[in-house]
């Protein structure tokens, strides 16, 4: 029993005309026009296959196949459908309509499996205008309450509720997700791996064991402006020089730390920004991401003391607010050991390793058994229009989903 690669290739190419732009990529941001409309077309497949379909008050999708009765709760799989500003087509979708395959597939071939099975589209996965990124995965486990969210607007100053109400969800209907998630009793995303790990191997899929922690910290620098004609080399307090050593040290230290550690700085504002002036003030947002908790604060601790340093020696005060420090999540033992038999049966060759980006299963951790499978990403591109992975490679991770899915139905009890 195997997917139907050609139907879900369809799937993907079909889903993406939804958002599509003139720079060849997809913008389908949550709660936009595109997103309206592919919900409803999503939904009305679920009904089409006869899945009963719910949706909560985050404006989750669910859609659920029951099974025998042998054993209670659902195995699920899914992911999100909502699009960065000019994405690709497989970050969120592949994971979703794969799930719909799936489903299909079980369906052709007359399996029932002792659970229910459900495939969920979560709200929001990615950066929105409301500053909520991973929304529907966090809402449902009950990391954001209704409370914090009755006033959250975005720039246009459009309320939250007012859009998940549109979308069919809302936050009176947020007390009906604590009942709902009582009977999940596993969770599996797949998604493209969005870096060249599997590809600098030419292997097609990975079992994902762990998602990494992330450190964020607003930085401000704090320097003299002055004249850059009439003010001598000896003599300046440049922000944005002093900025440039600190950034080549996390570039440095991360380096120094492993394949386990990455560092990045992606945004600076510069004042007072203009050509015949020295920098006297840089704002800027680093980050550090890495396997363990443990090792993200050893990288830390050694940046912000070198950074000292270049501040003492550059004459500059170093500001900083920590915004961010979401410590690591290791993901399900059992999961990930029944995955990885799975691909051992199949002789399949796969690697297993860590994610370094958020997704939605790193959430569903907190009240389920959760796993990832990685598929290839071609040239490791990701939110671009360029984003791909090879059909083949898509194939053997999704019969690896599907056997797993059959496997852990008769393993867990």
């Amino acid at each position: 029993m195997k997917i139907n690669i050609d139907r879900l290739m369809s799937d993907i190419k079909e889903y993406a005309k939804y958002g599509k732009n003139d720079q060849g990529g997809v913008t389908r941001p949550s709660f936009s026009q595109a997103d309206h409309e592919v919900r409803a077309l999503f939904i009305k497949e679920l009904e089409n296959m006869d899945l009963k379909v719910t949706i909560d008050g985050a404006a989750n999708i669910w859609g659920r196949r029951k099974g025998n009765g042998k054993k209670q709760g659902s195995l699920v799989i899914g992911s999100h459908l909502d699009s960065v500003p000019n994405g690709g087509k497989y970050d969120g979708p592949l994971g979703v309509l794969m799930a719909k395959e799936i489903i299909k597939t079980l369906i052709e071939n007359n399996v029932m499996l002792d659970h229910d099975i459900e495939i969920v589209s979560f709200t929001a996965e990615e950066s929105n205008d409301f500053n909520l990124s991973t929304f529907g995965s966090r809402s449902f486990v009950g990391r954001l309450k209704m409370e914090m969210l009755k006033d959250v607007c975005d720039s246009t100053g459009a309320r939250l509720s007012n859009e998940l109400k549109k979308a069919g969800g809302g936050l009176d209907k947020f007390p009906m997700m604590e009942e709902m998630r009582k009977d999940k009793k596993a969770f599996i995303e797949l998604h493209i791996e969005q870096g060249q790990r599997l590809e600098s191997k030419n292997i097609s899929m990975a079992v994902i064991n762990r998602v990494v922690g992330t450190y964020r910290s607003k930085v401000r620098v704090i320097g003299q402006s002055n004249h850059s004609g009439t003010t001598m080399m000896e003599h300046r307090k440049d922000a944005l020089t002093a900025v440039a050593e600190m950034i080549l040290e996390v570039e440095r230290q991360c380096k120094e730390s492993g394949s386990s550690v990455v560092g990045t700085v992606g945004k600076l504002t510069v004042f007072p920004n203009a050509a015949n002036i020295i920098p006297g003030q840089i704002d800027f947002i680093y980050e550090v991401r890495g396997e363990t908790e443990e090792k993200i604060q050893h990288t830390v601790n050694v940046i912000q003391s070198v950074w000292e340093e270049t501040a003492s020696k550059r004459g500059v005060v170093v500001q900083q607010q920590t915004f961010l420090d979401q410590k690591p999540v290791v993901l399900d033992e059992d999961i990930v050991h029944i995955l990885q038999s799975t691909a051992n049966e199949m002789e399949e060759p796969f690697k297993t390793f860590s994610s370094m980006a958020i997704h939605d299963a790193a959430h569903m951790a907190a009240i389920t058994k959760s796993a990832m499978v990685f598929v290839k990403s071609i040239d490791g591109k990701s939110h671009c229009p360029e984003e791909y992975s090879l059909p083949g490679d898509i194939e053997k991770a999704g019969n690896l989903i599907l056997q797993g899915i059959i496997n852990m139905d008769r393993k867990l009890s």
